[in-house]
């Protein structure tokens, strides 16, 4: 038996059970987007030959020409996807379904009938190809930055409202200097919006220079015309990528793979920062918003379990060893051109989708996030002996031998009272105002500059462009 398939056939998670938290990806990265990216991109190459002048044979196009173009371009559908289809049962060639389609509309209007020779011109497959890949990308990331601004944001507000909230740190696992909750908070802040900014720069690249990348078509077909500028200005002023110069038949991916790269470091940021909300959790610092008829467990009723944190981790994981293996294969190609990229990149929906996933589990749940003030506090009373820190650097200042081994000999490895904490302290040989200042402070006040960190606003674009400058310098 063959199942119809649907959002319950599906053997994707993304087309089943995730299907209604990636649709917005559809358009864009399924096959229907990329045919319809390619329908476009030959529609806008033919107006861009023929705007230019530089075919004789090919004169400028009517307005009436020009808008019914436009109209094909703006108009594509499904229906349209399916014919190509259709189309490309025959040719067994994707590319050229396309060019064949859109034959067959052109010929419709008189003016363009005769000219349909010019559909495709000089083009390899290839170059319509990597420009829809581009223009896929660059559809696809703002979709996926806006999605990461939701989390920077939400992020924002969650570390201005714990700015001043202490917390017991936990370095190794084990009892630490104390921080606040929303300094953590905004640690995590911090690292995303850094590697936001950089995946924000990357450079998408496209090139359409023919069969090996030499323009030899192009100038055999018609001489005389400065090919490699018309191209790029093709690239970069109608498609508004940036042309890169110098390839083989293929577009060597190399961005791509930078992309990827700077995608996996963001997922990496917020799996990260999924496990120690988890751990946050678990110690019972965050309390979770109980949702009306959620259940936690099949047997016990009490649980309340960090699944969206859970999901988060768990798909920014495969949507990071996707990303991985496509920035690894991508930029490899044999000699001038082979196809091992083609079913590659037919994974990039997958990357995004997957991404897109964890980022709404993780936008979920941190909307979900109250932090319980009583455990937080119990847990720095319990462990007053991290006040050994600010004791024995008071110490050193004062030149008392050893400071650090006296401290060390009264708190490692155990549980120590304030009170004992403040009987060694009044034995100090120290100044008063040093020794009133240390037997006043408690964990909860042994925050530093934390508060202060958690409210500091970051501009990450200024600090790239200023470490760029001063490496830049260092290379001169």
């Amino acid at each position: 038996m063959t199942l119809e398939l649907s959002s319950l056939t599906a053997i994707s998670p993304i087309d089943g059970r995730y299907s209604s938290k990636c649709e917005n990806l559809r358009e864009y990265f399924s096959e229907y987007g990329l045919i319809k990216y390619r329908y476009q991109i030959e529609i806008a190459w033919l107006q861009h030959l023929a705007n230019s002048g530089i075919i004789p044979e090919l004169p400028p196009f009517s307005v009436e020409a020009s808008d019914f173009l436009d109209n094909l371009a703006a108009s594509f559908n499904l229906e349209k996807a399916l014919a190509v289809k259709e189309i490309e049962k025959t040719t067994n060639h994707d590319v050229k379904a396309v060019e064949y389609q859109l034959r067959e509309d052109l010929s419709k209007m008189p003016e363009l009938a005769g000219k349909t020779q010019f559909i495709h011109f000089a083009c390899t497959s290839e170059d319509i190809n990597n420009l829809s890949y581009a223009l896929m990308l660059q559809d696809g990331r703002d979709i996926l930055l806006s999605q990461f601004q939701s989390i920077t944001d939400a992020l924002d507000a969650l570390a201005n409202k714990e700015a001043e909230t202490p917390m017991l740190s936990h370095t190794h696992g084990q009892p630490a200097t104390p921080t606040t909750l929303g300094k953590e908070i905004a640690n995590t802040l911090y690292r995303l919006m850094r590697q936001l900014t950089q995946i924000e720069r990357i450079a998408l690249l496209g090139k359409i220079n023919g069969a090996t990348g030499n323009y030899n078509a192009h100038s055999i077909a018609v001489p005389n015309v400065q090919w490699q500028q018309f191209c790029e200005d093709f690239v970069h002023s109608i498609l508004g990528l940036t042309s890169n110069p110098m390839t083989t038949q293929i577009e060597p991916h190399d961005y791509i793979a930078e992309f990827m790269h700077a995608l996996i470091r963001s997922n990496t940021v917020l799996l990260d920062f999924a496990r120690d909300i988890w751990s946050y959790i678990s110690l019972g610092y965050f309390k979770q918003k109980l949702k009306e008829g959620e259940v936690g467990s099949s047997t016990m009723p009490h649980k309340v379990n960090p699944i969206d944190f859970e999901n988060a981790e768990g798909n920014f994981g495969i949507a990071n060893a996707l990303a991985a293996h496509l920035a690894a294969k991508l930029p490899i190609s044999r000699l001038q051109r082979d196809l091992s990229d083609s079913t590659v990149l037919r994974s990039l929906g997958s990357v995004f989708a997957y991404s897109s996933i964890a980022l709404n589990s993780l936008e979920k749940g941190i909307g979900k996030l109250e932090s319980n003030i009583s455990r937080l506090d119990a847990d720095l009373e319990e462990n007053p002996e991290v006040l050994a820190e600010a004791v024995q650097t008071v110490m050193r200042r004062y030149g008392i031998i050893n400071a650090y081994e006296q401290l060390k000999a009264l708190t490692r490895g155990k549980r120590l009272s304030l009170e004992e904490l403040r009987n060694f302290i009044t034995s100090l040989d120290i100044p008063e105002d040093a020794k009133h200042k240390l037997l006043n402070l408690k964990p909860q006040t042994y925050i530093g500059h934390a508060a202060e960190e958690a409210k500091r606003k970051f501009q990450t674009e200024e600090y790239l462009t200023a470490a760029e400058e001063v490496f830049r310098k260092k290379r001169k």
